[in-house]
């Protein structure tokens, strides 16, 4: 069962394509990661599924109903003036969840994401890994059947965006949402997706969709493993072949 899809999609901006066409589907609790160069209508394509606009010409099914999507942007877009534990908060607040469950909930998705012992800090306080660790907390506090992230590891260090996506797959496994995540780093793509759906240079279409093996979340080593470097390699020629700097 898909929980989102792409029928002959198009996007138009000031009457030139951004996107399309292109069809493709997320199955329910599925891993999808999109990469392509800059213009390929990656991010489009995420708005679309987020429900922030509409297709210029096709369709864009979601199975996930209100309150069942969240994203979460390159910055974590918190409130500078909340807690950490208010910011988790706030979705279930602004649905008409009451503070106290709200609260609880909130402090237990940021323990879940190793801040239990700062639920209290304001976002002044934190650093980038952890203000993003508290976007996460905030999007998954509702439990979504489609979690939506558009490069949230883009201005972290090597170190920290390694660590947040093993966290991201460990969140998964606790909740099984879909995640269509998008990045231009290849091998966070494939470390972290069953599918890697390849975007080719405006107007973005699917240049190619590369099917990742290997158990989700991640074992100790995996970047190292010869199915690994070789997905990588595959990806990286697909991309290649969408920038139109290979044959």
């Amino acid at each position: 069962m898909s929980v989102a899809s792409f029928e002959s999609v198009e996007v138009d901006y000031a009457g030139r394509r951004a996107l399309g066409p292109v069809d493709l589907a997320i199955g329910e609790g599925e891993v999808l990661a999109l990469v392509g160069p800059s213009g390929s209508g990656k991010s489009t394509a995420l708005r679309l599924l987020a429900g922030l606009e509409g297709p210029t010409r096709g369709t864009v099914r979601r199975a996930a109903g209100r309150g069942e999507t969240a994203v979460v942007f390159q910055a974590p877009t918190l409130a500078p003036w909340l807690s950490a534990q208010a910011n988790a908060a706030l979705p279930l607040e602004l649905s008409g969840v009451a503070r106290a469950e709200a609260y609880a909930r909130a402090a237990e998705a940021l323990a879940r994401v190793g801040l239990g012992a700062s639920v209290a800090a304001r976002p002044a306080q934190l650093s980038g890994g952890m203000a993003m660790r508290v976007s996460l907390a905030r999007a998954l506090v509702t439990r979504p059947r489609l979690l939506l992230l558009d490069e949230p590891f883009a201005a972290l260090d090597e170190i920290t965006r390694r660590a947040l996506a093993d966290d991201v797959l460990a969140l998964w496994a606790d909740q099984r949402p879909a995640i269509v995540f998008v990045t231009h780093n290849v091998e966070e793509a494939v470390y972290m997706a069953s599918r890697v759906v390849v975007m080719s240079r405006g107007p973005g279409r699917i240049m190619a969709e590369v099917a990742v093996e290997g158990p989700l979340p991640r074992p100790a080593g995996f970047r190292t493993t010869e199915g690994f470097r070789r997905t990588v390699e595959t990806v990286s020629a697909a991309l290649g072949r969408g920038m139109g700097t290979t044959p």
